[in-house]
């Protein structure tokens, strides 16, 4: 073989064209060395030109392995850079498979590494075998120079076998943290060398350097530590030697991360350094303590300050500023990238390292403080502890794992093509950009395909982890659960029997004993179920504390549990959705009446989400939603049960919104009143079909009281009236016949609506209709028209003003509301002994209808003060002056009320005080309900029940504040309504 490589060719013949050699990625450019002069004759000898071939069967080895890597032409120009230097390198690579495929590999795609070997004549030898980078930073190196060399020989050796020996991107990490440690041992031992003495001095790595993950070029993050204060005129001395030392051989050494960062002494004395973590520590420099490792020096020393630190880096995140200090850090750093960079920057843009960085490292604070498998510096392996204590979801973590390795391996090609220290990926500008990224792809592994280019793979990849990246960034840095974790105290965290007891009996728990079974059946066993309700139970243990009765919560949560347990989403919507476990924490706590909704319907605990699932459905969606889920069923009572479903979910919802979000009462009342308008709207069509109704047999349901007012509370009945028209005209059905079909129906909806259930029953009171519960419970459109025409009594026109159409036949609804306006709005007004029996009528209901032991100052709904009190004002003003002010014609109270204020009725102070009272009273009388998990009118004056009470209308804490505040509107409201309504 040697006597072929000294072949001539003739002196200033031309070279012929590149011919086949372009099928290995050759290209001939302008200005660069001509690859078939580098291959032929004159060159190493390796193609015959004439007859486009190899010269020989090594020939073609080298030139296949050329073909495959990142840059050919650059591993073509670099391999003859080293055959000037040392014409056995091309032999040699032929004839040895592992030296081809490592220094080829190499050449191609580091062009740094390739300038130092084309620099160091014989130093490709190192490649022949393999030994770990770190060995060739020795202990026997006795100058800098030769630690330079040392240190470029080594890091050939990671590249070498993470190009070409596909060594795992951690692997890779690590040995290059083996090999910045070695440097670092003798750099410092060089450093030494320089003064008299022998001061203690520890070196820490910090930053990617102590996490055992740093790239190829990147400074070095140290803190330096002297044991005393007489060590450190020499420690600093050897401190800044070491870092001058590196500077010149490898890397910088940056001591930015020590207290006060740049202005404070490079040195400090670990008790300096206990002195300044206790006293002015910032979040962001416990969280850079996660990292620190010691390495190099007295390293004994370097970990007797780690420990001293201990305690108050698992403290930090207690500070009240904490989480949202690191999320904060993060904003700043983004914010500093270029805006022409952002979308390429692997490292600190949105969806890059730093984004794994840092939810990995806020997780580590706040759940490191109880778990010390969390307390790893390295990322990937707290990301892995994280996910097998139940903190990160399985596939979450998954994904995050395999983009912070993608992301990381990026950064290797990037840095590694000039060892410069980048983070950007080129630009795909068309020119050299393109160019750039096309090396990056094929650096990276990808080769093109029939339908896409090599670059277009590479960016789908990393666009897809940059995507996922963001989202789960989003998920876990801001889940709102991990700022109340950080408050919940580091010895709340534990749940071992005797602490959690201990615990237990300081929160407030009446029965700990009873608490702690609850614990220990949910979070005992090593299952993930267990161990993610280990994580949760701190927090929610605190929570429920603050409820009027936290046994009970627990308890709740306990059934919840248990009923939910095993379902893949329940713990982890609970741990990675939004405010889902807080607000549990919060329902199960507080209101009887939503528990029992969700223990009926435990999927609806999903609603809790976000504030958008807990938005009202518009009335027509609620409609056709229950009118689905009925006709599925052909059998009535299984068709009812759907709808009442749909209607417990609904329920739920305006529950929660109650409770998370504290709506108007009006906005309560109308979420109210659309789910009955669609609920009765479903029965109805239910109700006729096991009537047998015909097709034009028109029926309607008028709605009355609270609904008709779209003022509908938790307990309310729906108040309705009954309409129906026989329809089919002569011949059709007989007046007795059209009455029991009405009749059937009527009675149907109303049974089927309050049957015995799973699902709160829906009450149907027609004692609003003409005789009341004496006269029929269904009547014609003409027996209306009949009865109102000679019989019609002031009550029955004052019980007209809430009247509205809700289900059934419009047309028929439409002509009943006619009928009805004359009788509700009297031309004229009211007579004299119109307006007295209305005002016996509200004394007789005061003195009689008041339950016998019931406090009327606290009474909301006919209390002094309360809801009928207002309400009744208000009708008056309607049948007194409707007829002559249309703006009165509102079955709406409040509307009724505005409208009357606007035209002198009332003075503005007097309906504020009205208004005040009204929406107070029905806002306590909702909250009632929340609370007790039943209908109540009566507002406590003391006990755990008035507690829940404020919880729910937001006083936490100042029960007798919403007492006082009820007492002092109602005793106003009644002034008024005494002056308004009695006097006037």
């Amino acid at each position: 073989m040697q006597s072929r490589r000294l072949g001539q060719a003739l002196p200033g013949s031309p070279a012929p064209g590149i011919g086949r050699l372009a099928r290995y990625g050759f290209t001939a450019v302008p200005g660069r060395p001509d690859p078939v002069r580098l291959l032929g004759p004159l060159g190493m000898n390796l193609w015959v030109a004439d007859e486009q071939r190899p010269y020989d069967e090594e020939a073609a080895l080298i030139l296949d392995q050329l073909g495959r890597v990142a840059d050919p032409d650059l591993a073509l120009r670099q391999l003859a850079r080293l055959h000037e230097r040392d014409p056995a390198v091309v032999e040699a690579v032929g004839a040895d498979h592992d030296l081809r495929d490592r220094l080829i590999t190499v050449l191609g795609a580091a062009e740094a590494l390739g300038d130092h070997l084309a620099a160091q004549p014989g130093e490709w030898r190192c490649l022949r075998h393999t030994m770990p980078a770190r060995y060739e930073v020795h202990a026997g190196i006795a100058d800098v120079p030769a630690l330079r060399l040392a240190y470029r020989r080594g890091l050939l050796r990671v590249a070498a076998a993470d190009l070409a020996d596909h060594v795992d991107v951690e692997q890779t990490m690590a040995e290059l943290t083996a090999l910045a440690d070695a440097t670092l041992r003798v750099a410092y031992r060089l450093a030494s060398a320089r003064v008299t003495g022998h001061p203690r001095l520890a070196v820490i790595a910090m930053g990617k350097c102590g996490g055992t993950e740093l790239n190829y070029v990147s400074d070095v993050d140290v803190i330096f530590v002297a044991a005393e204060d007489e060590d450190l005129p020499a420690a600093t001395t050897i401190a800044a030697g070491l870092m001058e030392i590196c500077g010149q051989v490898a890397w910088p050494v940056d001591a930015a991360l020590r207290p006060e960062g740049g202005r404070g002494p490079l040195v400090r004395t670990l008790a300096s350094h206990l002195a300044y973590y206790q006293r002015w520590a910032r979040t962001w420099e416990f969280q850079a303590l996660l990292k620190a490792r010691a390495v190099a020096g007295e390293v004994a020393l370097g970990r007797s300050w780690l420990v001293s630190l201990q305690p108050l880096i698992w403290h930090a995140a207690e500070r009240p500023e904490a989480v949202e200090d690191v999320r904060k850090m993060r904003r700043r750093i983004v914010e500093q990238i270029p805006r022409s960079e952002i979308d390429r920057e692997i490292k600190r843009g949105p969806g890059g390292l730093r984004d794994i960085e840092f939810a990995v490292q806020l997780l580590q604070l706040v759940h490191g403080r109880a778990d010390e498998t969390l307390r790893s510096p390295n990322t990937l392996i707290a990301l892995r502890s994280l996910v097998a204590g139940g903190y990160v979801g399985r596939h979450d973590g998954e994904a995050l794992v395999l983009a912070y390795r993608f992301l990381r391996e990026v950064e290797h090609r990037l840095q590694l093509q000039k060892l410069r220290r980048t983070h950007t990926v080129p630009a795909n500008d068309g020119g050299a950009g393109s160019a750039a990224l096309l090396w990056l792809a094929h650096s990276m592994g990808y080769a093109g395909s029939g339908t896409r280019t090599a670059e277009e793979m590479f960016r789908a990849d990393w666009v897809a982890h940059a995507a996922e990246v963001r989202r789960l960034h989003a998920k876990l840095f801001f889940r709102p659960l991990l700022a109340a974790v950080a408050q919940v105290p580091a010895d709340g965290l534990s749940l071992q029997p005797t602490q959690a007891r201990q615990r237990l009996e300081l929160l407030g728990y009446a029965d700990p004993a009873g608490a702690l079974r609850h614990i220990e059946a949910l979070s005992g066993g090593v299952s993930r179920t267990a161990a993610i309700q280990r994580t949760l139970l701190p927090v929610l243990l605190e929570e429920l504390a603050d409820a009027p009765d936290p046994d009970a919560g627990l308890l709740a949560y306990r059934q919840v549990s248990e009923k939910l347990g095993a379902t893949p989403w329940y713990l982890r919507l609970l741990r990675d959705e939004g405010p889902v476990a807080l607000r549990l924490a919060r329902l199960l706590g507080t209101s009887r009446y939503a528990v029992d909704l969700l223990a009926r319907d435990p999927e609806a605990l999903r609603l809790m989400a976000s504030d958008a699932e807990l938005a009202p459905r518009e009335r027509p969606a609620l409609i056709e939603a229950m009118s689905s889920a009925a006709g599925r069923y052909r059998v009535p009572p299984e068709a009812i049960r759907a709808v009442r479903a749909v209607r417990r979910r609904e329920l739920f919802r305006t529950a929660c919104a109650d409770l998370f979000l504290r709506p108007t009462e009006l906005a309560t009342g109308q979420a109210l009143s659309d789910v009955t308008d669609a609920t009765l709207a479903a029965a109805l069509e239910v109700a006729r079909t096991a009537a047998g109704a015909p097709a034009d047999f028109e029926f309607a349901i008028i709605g009355m009281g609270r609904l008709g007012g779209y003022e509908m509370s938790y307990p309310s009945d729906a108040d309705v009236l009954f309409v129906y028209e026989p329809g089919g005209g002569p011949g059709g059905l007989r007046d007795d016949e059209a009455q029991g079909i009405a009749l059937a129906v009527a009675e149907n909806l109303r049974t089927l609506l309050a049957a015995p259930a799973q699902d709160p029953p829906l009450g149907v009171d027609a004692d609003l209709r003409p005789e009341g519960r004496q006269g029929p419970l269904v009547r014609s459109f003409t027996a209306y028209q009949r009865y109102y025409a000679k019989w019609s009594a002031i009550w029955e026109a004052q019980a007209l003003l809430r009247a509205r159409p809700v289900a059934g036949s419009e047309t028929l609804a439409a002509r009943f509301v006619e009928l009805i306006e004359p009788i509700r709005y009297p031309d004229g007004g009211l007579t004299r002994e119109q307006v007295v029996e209305i005002r016996r009528i509200k004394a007789r209901v005061e003195n009689e209808r008041l339950p016998r032991a019931a406090d009327p100052l606290t009474h909301t709904k006919l209390g002094r003060g309360g809801i009928a009190d207002v309400e009744w004002t208000v009708q008056l003003w309607q049948l007194r002056h409707a007829y002559e002010l249309a703006e009165l014609k509102t079955t709406r109270t409040l509307t009724a009320l505005a409208a009357a204020t606007g035209a002198g009725l009332a003075s503005a102070a007097d309906a504020e005080i009205l208004r005040t009272a009204w929406s107070l009273a029905a806002r306590v009388r909702n909250a009632l309900t929340l609370v007790r998990g039943r209908a109540a009118d009566q507002l406590p004056r003391h006990g755990p029940e008035l507690e829940g009470i404020a919880q729910v209308l937001g006083h936490e804490g100042e029960p007798t504040l919403v007492l006082e505040e009820y007492l002092r509107a109602t005793r106003r409201a009644r002034a008024v309504v005494e002056r308004l309504f009695f006097e006037n």
